[in-house]
């Protein structure tokens, strides 16, 4: 019976107590299921078992076989889960319930849209219990076994998904055995005959195959025997149908001009046995030039370890060797599962398990910016199940992205704020358009300026990854949100200086208090918001904030000496402490407009000086020398700022760029443009405008131009 044989297995690596624990739950499943029968005509109760088989055969403890035998009692019998809890403990309650598919009493668009919202609730439960998704690929792997019994459209059905979700899953989790068998399932029934002409084609030449093998592992065996290097085990591993078949549709190659059919695997003791029989292997074949991959020094993000290394053997032909220890070898089989133990109600983490686990908390980040469950399942194919590059930082961490990934997908990997406020990127050293494609050991260095006016709306377009592509949209839809916040604020205070009152005594918690609550609204951020955009006038506005209070006589400050009524200057639009016949003027390193914090200091026979803050000259100045100043807003001027774009170089650029400044009604004083080797366009554009606001319309408006990636005011 398939239950003895599980116990017989489990007894040789679990306790007492936990064997007593899996016979219990074999014996509440069986109850629970009793009656109910598979497609195939078999009691039902052989499927969970077959499941905990497969893990028992991975070494998982007590709590996953238990779960495993109980995973379908909830969905498919009149179990609940306070019963499971009573009976087995919160923990299995947890994985039961995380494998457990959502009920259809809801009601859901399409069967799409169900499946995908099953995919999100597995996805969440494995973020906070690894175990559950090995529960779920064990699942898989045992209908995908049986699934002969189901009807034709199920069947292509269930293997689209498991080649789309579970094999790179399982490949995530570096669980070869489990990835392997459903590739290979799965193209059978979504293939057919390209499956069984491939095995067809592969029995031909089987015996030449081994018979060439038997001279390629004797020949390794005597070499390292001389070199004294003590080998565990060589043998020869044939590729995996599915392997094969993507190598020939990828490639465009025929059967026949595949010759790399099976590879050499050597297991040894220790990494320096590792390299000692690399150092032999290539000095009895020739390596082929490009194939070494050290994967020892820099494992893949499933953790798996190993040299790679193709020779051309004796016969001409390339012959794939691998080369690790047993403790890499037990990871590259049962990948996750090698790693990961347990103690009743806690878990262990071994080594750097955390950071090795890193995506799985992106992956929640993604989760937690999608709303919609398709969209987080379709996410996850771009960014975690898809084709890998593997690129560097300048520090010399392995980053992880997509085939066809930018340097902004790299910079957004790295931080949402290294992404926004990105100017360039440098691969190799050397600078590189933004839609450069990255390709695996690159060295990545992103050029970022605290100036920088943010994401352009191409960069949407320019990235791969799903990631990149939902900070971006957010970065915009947050942006609209402050710019109407800033804008609204500006506004209400504008108006309340105009009519003298003293903004200390109008935007007080309390009045603010009655004046959101006035226009339903929570924050009084949400007010200024709704003032920016429109919806409520700042008349309204003003009027509740200072109902009931008499208009205030300005605030006197300390006395600064002024011009005689003769000498009047032009104040700039600044005023120094409520007196606005000063001399006055903006500095020419950095331009300040309306809208930038300011700050001046006293000149001797030039009046004051206006900087911005964040303005380096004005770091130097002594304190006792500076001086507070505000922007007047009654005055109109214009004002000169100085912008930087750069973009990808074509016929018209810069006409197009000159043109979104006209059509923005900002005055050109001076433009300069140069392109380089690389067709990288840089442009110094200088122009008048008459505010913050202002400004940030006409950048709106060059970022919108075709080809400009960047934007961003600069300092002279």
């Amino acid at each position: 019976m398939a239950i003895e044989q599980l116990i017989t297995k489990a007894e040789n690596y679990l306790a007492k107590e936990d064997i007593n624990s899996v016979k219990k739950a074999y014996q509440f499943a069986d109850e629970s299921h009793d009656g109910q029968m598979r497609k195939s005509g078999e009691a039902y109760i052989t499927h969970p078992v077959a499941v905990a088989e497969i893990l028992v055969d991975l070494r998982m403890d007590r709590a996953t076989i238990v779960a495993a035998l109980l995973h379908d009692v909830v969905e498919d019998t009149g179990i609940t889960l306070d019963e499971v809890e009573a009976q087995f403990g919160k923990t299995v309650r947890l994985l039961v319930d995380g494998v457990t598919k959502l009920g259809k009493r809801m009601k859901y668009k399409s069967n799409e849209e169900h499946q995908a919202e099953n995919h999100r609730k597995m996805f969440v439960a494995m973020a906070r219990d690894i175990r559950v998704i090995l529960i779920k690929l064990a699942d898989r792997l045992h209908n995908m076994r049986t699934i002969k019994h189901m009807p034709e459209h199920k069947q292509r059905e269930k293997s689209r998904e498991t080649l789309e979700i579970f094999a790179p899953l399982a490949h995530r989790l570096g669980i070869s055995k489990i990835k392997w068998e459903l590739e290979d399932i799965s193209l059978r029934y979504l293939k057919p005959r390209q499956y069984y002409r491939i095995v067809h084609l592969m029995k031909q030449k089987r015996a030449e195959r081994e018979q060439y093998m038997d001279v390629i592992i004797d020949t390794i065996k005597r070499k390292l025997d001389e070199m004294d290097v003590n080998v565990q085990d060589i043998s020869g591993r044939p590729k995996h149908i599915y392997s094969i078949y993507r190598k020939m549709t990828i490639q465009k190659k025929e059967f026949n001009e595949i010759y790399d059919l099976m590879a050499v695997r050597v297991i040894v003791e220790s990494i320096r046995d590792c390299y000692a029989v690399l150092g032999v292997i290539h000095t009895v074949w020739k390596p082929m030039p490009g194939r070494f991959k050290d994967y020892i020094a820099m494992p893949k993000t499933n953790m798996y370890q190993s040299l790679h290394t193709t020779v051309i053997g004796p016969n001409g032909e390339p012959i794939e060797v691998q080369i690790r220890t047993m403790d890499m070898h037990r990871t590259a089989e049962y990948g996750i599962a090698a790693h990961w133990a347990y103690k009743e109600g806690e878990t262990i983490e071994k080594g750097n398990f955390q950071e090795k686990l890193k995506w799985f908390r992106e992956m929640m980040e993604l989760q937690q910016e999608s709303t919609d469950a398709q969209e987080f399942v379709e996410n996850l194919k771009v960014d975690w199940f898809s084709d890998a590059v593997f690129v560097f930082t300048p520090k010399g961490d392995v980053i992880e992205l997509p085939v066809g990934s930018v340097p902004l997908d790299f910079a957004y990997r790295i931080h949402t704020e290294i992404g926004n406020k990105c100017i360039g990127a440098k691969v190799n050293g050397k600078i590189v358009p933004l839609d450069y494609k990255l390709n695996t050991g690159d060295i990545v260095e992103i050029l970022t300026s605290k100036h920088s006016y943010g994401p352009s709306r191409d960069w949407g377009k320019l990235v791969k990854s799903s990631q990149a592509r939902n900070k971006i949209r957010s970065w915009f839809k947050k942006q609209h949100r402050e710019e109407s916040i800033e804008q609204g604020k500006e506004m209400v205070e504008a108006l309340l200086k105009k009519h003298d009152f003293d903004l200390n005594k109008v935007l007080t918690p309390e009045r603010i208090s009655e004046a959101t609550q006035k226009f339903n609204f929570n924050e009084i951020e949400d007010l200024y918001a709704a003032v920016g955009y429109g919806g409520i006038s700042t008349a309204q506005v003003v009027h509740r904030l200072t109902d009931g209070l008499k208009v205030e006589t300005p605030i006197t400050l300390p006395e600064v000496k002024a011009l005689p009524p003769g000498k009047r200057k032009e104040s700039q639009g600044v005023r120094v402490k409520g007196v606005d016949n000063l001399l006055v003027r903006l500095s020419r390193c950095c331009n300040p407009v309306p809208g930038d914090d300011i700050a001046g200091f006293v000149t001797q026979g030039r009046g004051v000086t206006v900087h911005r803050t964040d303005c380096p000259n004005f770091n130097d100045v002594p304190v006792e020398r500076q001086i507070p100043v505000e922007w007047d807003s009654t005055s109109v001027h214009q004002y000169q700022v100085d912008v930087e774009l750069s973009g990808f170089d074509r016929t018209g650029l810069l006409n197009d760029v000159l043109q979104a400044i006209n059509d923005s009604k900002a005055s050109l004083v001076a433009v300069t443009a140069k392109s380089d080797k690389r067709g990288m366009a840089t442009i110094h554009t200088r122009f008048s405008i008459q505010n913050m606001h202002h400004l940030k319309s006409v950048v709106e408006k060059l970022k919108k131009v075709r080809d400009i990636y960047s934007v961003r005011r600069i300092i002279q």
